[in-house]
């Protein structure tokens, strides 16, 4: 049973920092894609940042230069570094994991619970 645990949300002020988690269980880590999405209220779920087995990135253009992702294959957990936050940031982030044989298609993988950022202005 594939298991996303993300950690690390809460209400930042604009300008601030945050550093999000996602723990994975039951998969072959190394083997999967990782990435986190967003979704504010009244609107579609978005990428943020994914990242390759190999440590390839991408970056949503709205976040490049201020978030950073990264994974440590050894503990299955990728991390989510964001800075100089702001009220457009605040949304639920989920972490997702899916098969690179599958990369294409991010729902043909598995969804966390999601974590709430909260950036205020």
């Amino acid at each position: 049973q594939v298991q996303l645990v993300e950690s690390g949300g809460g209400l930042v002020q604009a300008g601030g920092s945050l550093r999000l988690s996602c723990h994975a269980s039951g998969i072959m880590f190394s083997m999967h894609v990782m990435g986190w999405y967003r979704q504010a209220p009244g609107k579609q779920r978005e990428l943020v940042a994914r990242i390759t087995p190999g440590g390839s990135t991408n970056y949503a253009d709205s976040v490049k230069g201020r978030f950073t992702i990264s994974r440590d294959n050894s503990k299955s957990t990728i991390y989510l570094q964001m800075f100089m936050l702001k009220p457009e940031d605040t949304a639920v982030y989920y972490c997702n994991a899916v098969h690179m044989s599958k990369a294409h298609d991010p729902n043909l993988g598995s969804w966390g619970q999601g974590t709430q950022v909260t950036v205020s202005s």
